[in-house]
């Protein structure tokens, strides 16, 4: 490889650092709800803000609506995706047949080591409910869910999961602003490690169903309200 071309791989390097750094920075705004749902977002303001140039900005903003948490409009420019009803009871349906599935898999082969790592993480999830950021109580819910689904032992699935990420912070950022008890989103996930403890297939589904169509409901409720 000729010194040219190292420079150039390297300077590719740092410009799509750049532009992940970006996206994650507006990521966390979208899920703060810094930006409201609906907002257009200002490259010119962005760019000045974060003391980069308007290319990292709207590559970022590209990279987010393929995420689904921004939408384009020809010569408008990047607006926050808003969701309705509808989109939400799509996601939270194609959530609930992932998480259906990945708990009457898991609870064939559910064995301490599993248990003990899922307590853990529902330890974690009890200690920032109160007082860390929204972000991050968000993020330790997504490791806990995505660990159930990984410790099914289908990569598809787990894939699939992986694909319906980024709309599902955006889901759970609803459910903290609507919830009457924030408290309980960390603690209900007690309710489904004892489901998988029982060995029962039925009580499992019965455990996962309640928790994800409460989450729903808190979800598309709110929504209704404010629309």
């Amino acid at each position: 490889m000729s010194s040219s071309n190292a420079i150039g791989d390297s300077t590719f390097i740092q410009q799509r650092n750049l532009v992940e750094q970006v996206a994650d920075y507006l990521t966390q705004a979208i899920i703060g709800q810094k930006f409201a749902p609906g907002e257009r977002l200002s490259e010119v303001q962005l760019a000045r803000d974060l003391g980069v140039s308007r290319a990292p900005v709207r590559e970022a903003a590209r990279l987010l609506e393929s995420r689904g948490l921004l939408v384009s409009q020809p010569r408008r420019g990047f607006f926050v995706r808003a969701l309705d009803a509808a989109e939400l009871n799509d996601i939270f349906d194609l959530r609930l047949c992932l998480e259906r599935h990945a708990m009457a898999r898991l609870v064939d082969n559910f064995d301490v080591d599993k248990e003990e790592k899922l307590r853990r993480q529902v330890e974690v999830m009890c200690e920032v409910a109160s007082g860390d950021s929204e972000s991050r109580k968000i993020e330790e819910d997504l490791v806990f869910h995505r660990m159930v689904i990984a410790f099914s032992g289908n990569r598809r699935l787990l894939k699939a999961f992986d694909d319906i990420t980024h709309e599902l912070r955006l889901c759970i950022a609803l459910i903290g602003k609507t919830h009457a008890d924030p408290d309980s989103i960390s603690t209900c996930h007690w309710l489904l490690l004892d489901a998988l403890a029982s060995g029962d297939p039925e009580r499992c589904r019965e455990a996962i169903d309640y928790h994800i169509g409460v989450a729903r409901d808190y979800v598309v409720q709110g929504i209704g309200e404010t629309a």
